[in-house]
């Protein structure tokens, strides 16, 4: 197998044994196997022989010019003339081994000389040709990975920012329950909150997880809510079976959840509901969080539809995953309350999580 540098490209040394192999092998079946004639094969393998030996010769001068040079035409005069020059040494040692056999025919001589100056130029055009192409290669992953790496790192800090976020509503919660002598709901309430950050925290790494985890990171933080708000808060799913093992990205519908139950839920006396609903469209994955709510018109409405971590949060990250193959709607509904509702392409968990149950 060919030994390929850091970046998968060819290492000098294959090319070059492939090339010249390759230029021996057409020199066979053109100029040698019509001709029938041993002489012949000698003094094309002593041609070939001298191109190829000149070839190392040319190749420290090749790379100190692609150090010092950046113009292809100062880099290809320099190779003319470096060809001009060892194609006239090839010529003297190829005509000094085969006048052995006979006089030094001068004719034939500068044949030889010009066909050499060819050969040599192209080898040279070839070298930079490959080196250059090779360096933008280099430099074009380089970018890839320096803006992979910059998007992960943004996407990590988008994940974390909404750690304290929801850690300080949920102790907020559980101080008020005490406040209210509630003592046992507070208790359970704060066991629940060490069991999600437990969550949290064993999947803190991942960018994206399988829908399926994500439900059930969301199904604890409902339970939360569901301990503070009691028969108030009412909740429903509707997940696809054919979902569930979709990756989406960490940490997607907790913070929308949660804007759903502290903004649309909690502000009515008489409670409200949550519905949750995932199904396929074509290669899209559709997601949709329904809440109930007061009534919004006006500047109230355009206040909550532009404020708030989670949305803001959310939809940034879905834009660096996903760019224009994503789509964030939020829309109030006549009866009060909003629908949000994601669009993500479809993808397949690999593996496939097992024994992860929808909510």
């Amino acid at each position: 197998m060919w030994k390929r540098d850091e970046f998968g490209s060819p290492s000098y040394w294959p090319l070059q044994a492939l090339g010249w192999t390759g230029f021996y092998l057409l020199i066979l079946l053109t100029v040698v196997l019509p001709s029938h004639s041993r002489r012949e094969l000698w003094n094309q393998t002593v041609c070939w022989t001298s191109a190829f030996g000149a070839s190392f010769l040319l190749r420290p001068v090749c790379r100190s010019l692609l150090r010092i040079l950046r113009s292809w035409l100062a880099l290809e005069l320099r190779a003319f003339g470096l060809s001009v020059l060892v194609g006239a040494v090839c010529t003297f040692v190829t005509e000094t081994v085969k006048s052995k056999e006979a006089g030094i025919d001068w004719a034939d001589s500068l044949q030889d000389w010009l066909q050499f100056v060819v050969i040599l130029f192209l080898w040279c055009t070839l070298y930079f040709g490959i080196k250059q192409w090779q360096q933008s290669m280099r430099e074009r992953e380089r970018l890839v990975r320096a803006e992979s790496a910059a998007r992960e790192a943004r996407l990590s800090a988008l994940r974390y920012q909404l750690n304290p976020h929801f850690l300080f509503n949920s102790l907020n919660a559980a101080s008020t329950l005490v406040l209210q002598g509630k003592a046992t709901a507070a208790t359970r309430m704060l066991t629940q909150i060490g069991e999600l950050l437990r969550t949290a925290l064993d999947a803190d790494a991942a960018i994206e997880i399988p829908l399926a985890q994500e439900l059930a990171f969301v199904e604890r933080y409902l339970a939360i809510e569901q301990t503070r708000l009691g028969d108030r808060l009412h909740i429903t799913t509707a997940i696809s079976p054919d979902t569930l093992d979709a990756v989406v990205p960490s940490m997607l519908l907790q913070p929308l959840v949660e804007n759903a139950v502290r903004h649309g839920v909690a502000p009515l006396m008489e409670g409200g509901h949550i519905a949750i609903e995932s199904r396929r469209r074509g290669d899209q994955l559709s997601m949709t969080i329904r809440n109930s709510g007061p009534r919004t018109t006006g500047e109230s409405r355009q206040s909550s539809m532009s404020n708030g971590i989670g949305l803001a949060n959310t939809a940034e990250r879905l834009q660096t995953l996903y760019g224009d193959r994503q789509r964030l709607s939020l829309q109030p509904q006549e009866e009060g309350g909003y629908e949000v509702v994601i669009e993500i392409p479809l993808r397949q968990a690999v593996p496939a999580i097992e024994g992860v149950c929808a909510p």
